[in-house]
């Protein structure tokens, strides 16, 4: 018998040890695929202002879409890609279609303008970032054209309501090369960083995993029964 496991508490960063629900240990692909599979025909998303529903099947069905597309378009696991956008039916399908394929969403906050923008970019590394072209009084179009030469990682800007979004999101759907993707990907790989208030300073990227954003949800979901 294996001796057993001897683990410091003190160099977790995050408690170890028994838990009433048990929780998930799925990536967010996995469990978008085990929900569809189950409750395929069910009402997944709703934006009620751009009139667009779904169901997991479609949902899932679109998500493979851009999944591809994102890989054609040179996305990997491990590479950034910032959304820039308030919330549309869009965002859930980059959200979901970047832990598809292991790449990392880099959310960015609808109120940054140039100076924010661009500290966001340059810091996490972003490879890409889709966007809308406006939102307000805001032009995120010009504001990306301006900072753009500044961010070295920054390799492609694709705009929402665009004929490049949509042939990203309309690609057939390669499954079997997202299959093999997704059997390397692990629970605890990182698959978000999201932007503190940088109320004091510059915002700070924080990185969290599949199974953060999933367990996430899932308490929520059962606190509210």
């Amino acid at each position: 018998m294996a001796a057993a496991e001897v683990v410091d508490p003190n160099r977790l960063s995050y408690d170890r040890g028994p838990s009433a629900p048990s929780l998930l240990e799925s990536t967010i692909g996995a469990n978008l695929a085990a929900t569809a599979a189950r409750y395929g025909h069910r009402e997944a998303l709703v934006d009620m202002v751009a009139r667009r529903r779904f169901n997991y099947s479609e949902l899932l069905t679109d998500v493979h879409r851009l999944a591809t597309g994102l890989v054609r378009a040179g996305i990997g696991p491990g590479d950034r890609v910032g959304i820039w956008a308030p919330n549309r039916w869009e965002w859930v399908l980059v959200q979901y279609a970047t832990a598809e394929i292991g790449a990392i969403l880099v959310t960015i906050n609808p109120a940054y303008r140039v100076r924010e923008v661009e500290y966001a970019l340059r810091q996490s590394g972003v490879a890409m970032v889709i966007a809308v072209a406006s939102f307000k009084d805001a032009d995120y179009a010009a504001m990306l054209a301006e900072v753009g030469p500044r961010c070295p990682d920054l390799a492609d800007v694709i705009l929402l309501e665009s004929d490049r979004w949509d042939a990203l999101a309309g690609a057939e759907p390669d499954l079997p090369a997202l299959q093999q993707t997704a059997a390397r990907l692990d629970g605890s790989d990182p698959v978000n960083i999201q932007y503190t208030s940088g109320t004091t300073a510059y915002p700070k990227g924080v990185t969290l995993s599949h199974r953060n954003i999933l367990n996430n949800g899932y308490l929520v979901g059962e606190l509210l029964g």
